[in-house]
C-alpha cells in the first residue's frame, strides 16, 4: 500500500515545487469541470434569444445586471452561458483531434523508425508531402467542401497534425533501437511486435505526452480561429471563436461580447501550456538532470 501511494505523493511534490505547473493544473482541472457540469453551470440557456435584454453590459458596468454577469450579446445571450458550454465543445476538439493525429503518427513513427529501408522511406515522404501543404489551407478547402460539424472537425484536425508526432517518435525509436536490451531482445527471437510494445513503446511515452499537452492547446486556437472564420462549429453548438466573430463589430461601443471569449481562450491555452512545460521538466531525463546539478 505504501509501495502504490509513493509515485503520487512523488509528483505531487513535484507539481508543488513548480509555481506554474500548479497554476496550469488548477487551470485544466477547472476547464475540465466546468466542460463536464457545463449544463448544470450555465445560468441561462446559452442559445435562446432575449431581445429585451440585446447588448446588456456586465454586472459591475452602470445598467449591468447580475443575472447577465458578463453582459449580453447582440440576440440578448447570455455570454457567462456560451462560455461555458464552449469549453464543452474546446475541450472535445482539442482533446479528441490531439488524441487521433497522435495514435496515427504513434505508428506510423515506430514503424518507420523500428523497420528502417524502404519502409522508412515511404513513410517519411509521405510526411513530407503533408509538411509541404500549410494545414490550414488543408482544412479550409475541406471544410468548404463539407458541411462543418464538430465530429468533421475533430478528423480533419487530425489527419493533418499527425506528422509531428511521426516525426519526433521515429527520432526517438531510432536512438532507442540501438541500445543494448533491445539487441538482446532480437537475438533471443523476440517478436518485433513485443520488442516494440514491451520495449520500445514505453521509452517514448514521455516525449509523447508533452507533444499532446502543447499540441491541445494549438488545436483549441485552431478550432477557434476556423470557427471565427465561419468554418468551423455551426449554430445552435456555442464555439468561443464564433463568440469572436459575433463581437468584432462591436469593439468599439460594447467591448464585452468579444473580450471575455477572448480571455477565456487565453487562460485556457496558458493554462495546457504551463502545465505541458512542467510536464517536460519532470519527464524529460535531461531536464532531471540539469536539475540535480543546479541544486548541488
Amino acid at each position: 500500500m505504501k509501495t502504490s501511494s509513493h509515485p503520487l505523493k512523488r509528483w505531487t511534490k513535484l507539481l508543488l515545487q513548480s509555481r506554474t505547473g500548479t497554476v496550469g493544473m488548477i487551470i485544466v482541472l477547472g476547464v475540465i469541470f466546468v466542460a463536464v457540469f457545463a449544463d448544470l453551470i450555465a445560468p441561462h440557456n446559452p442559445a435562446a434569444n432575449n431581445l429585451s435584454n440585446i447588448m446588456q453590459p456586465p454586472a459591475w458596468v452602470a445598467g449591468g445586471s447580475w443575472d447577465f454577469a458578463l453582459g449580453t450579446d447582440n440576440l440578448g445571450r447570455d455570454i457567462l452561458s456560451r462560455i461555458i458550454v464552449g469549453t464543452r465543445v474546446s475541450l472535445l476538439v482539442g482533446v479528441f483531434s490531439v488524441v487521433l493525429a497522435g495514435l496515427i503518427g504513434l505508428v506510423v513513427g515506430i514503424v518507420a523508425g523500428y523497420y528502417g529501408g524502404w519502409l522508412d522511406n515511404v513513410l517519411m515522404r509521405l510526411v513530407d508531402s503533408f509538411l509541404a501543404i500549410p494545414s490550414i489551407l488543408f482544412i479550409l478547402v475541406f471544410l468548404s467542401v463539407f458541411e462543418p460539424s464538430i465530429t468533421l472537425l475533430i478528423v480533419v484536425i487530425g489527419l493533418t497534425n499527425w506528422v509531428t508526432y511521426a516525426r519526433v517518435v521515429r527520432g526517438e525509436v531510432l536512438s532507442i533501437k540501438e541500445r543494448e536490451y533491445v539487441k538482446a531482445s532480437k537475438s533471443i527471437g523476440t517478436s518485433h511486435r513485443t520488442i516494440m510494445l514491451r520495449h520500445i513503446l514505453p521509452n517514448i511515452v514521455s516525449s509523447f505526452i508533452v507533444i499532446s499537452a502543447l499540441s491541445v492547446a494549438t488545436t483549441i486556437i485552431l478550432e477557434a480561429s476556423l470557427s471565427f472564420l465561419g468554418l468551423g462549429i455551426q449554430p445552435p453548438d456555442v464555439s468561443w471563436g464564433a463568440m469572436l466573430t459575433d463581437g468584432r463589430n462591436y469593439l468599439a461601443t460594447n467591448w464585452w461580447v468579444a473580450t471575455f471569449p477572448g480571455v477565456a481562450i487565453v487562460i485556457t491555452v496558458l493554462g495546457i501550456i504551463f502545465l505541458g512545460d512542467w510536464l517536460r521538466d519532470v519527464l524529460d531525463p535531461r531536464a532531471q538532470v540539469s536539475r540535480k546539478g543546479g541544486g548541488k
